[in-house]
């Protein structure tokens, strides 16, 4: 057990050098392309670009958009990870008509 490495929670070897989105606690939302991680979810990220969230709600996301970069993304931090190859938004399947 002593020299045990440990495996990691996710296997995002995957979809290293392609684009991922990732949501942190707190609700922000960031794209790029995923350059490295390790076993604590720690993630390197490049060409990152931020989605800004509306001011009066902090959940929804606007059309603005903040370019960042190359950044560290803390793995305490991150609540999930997915590509962005293949991600379509659908409409809400459990909205009855007439409830708006």
């Amino acid at each position: 057990m002593a020299g045990e490495k440990k495996s990691a929670v996710l296997d995002l070897s995957k979809h290293v050098d392609e684009r991922v989105r990732v949501k942190f606690t707190g609700g922000r939302e960031v794209e790029g392309v995923l350059k490295g991680f390790d076993t604590l979810v720690n993630l390197v990220l490049d060409e990152c670009v931020e989605f800004m969230r509306d001011v009066d709600d902090p959940y929804r996301l606007t059309d603005e958009k903040r370019t960042l970069g190359l950044i560290v993304c803390r793995g305490t931090a991150v609540t999930l990870v997915c590509p962005c190859d293949g991600m379509v938004e659908i409409a809400n399947p459990f909205l009855q008509e007439g409830a708006e």
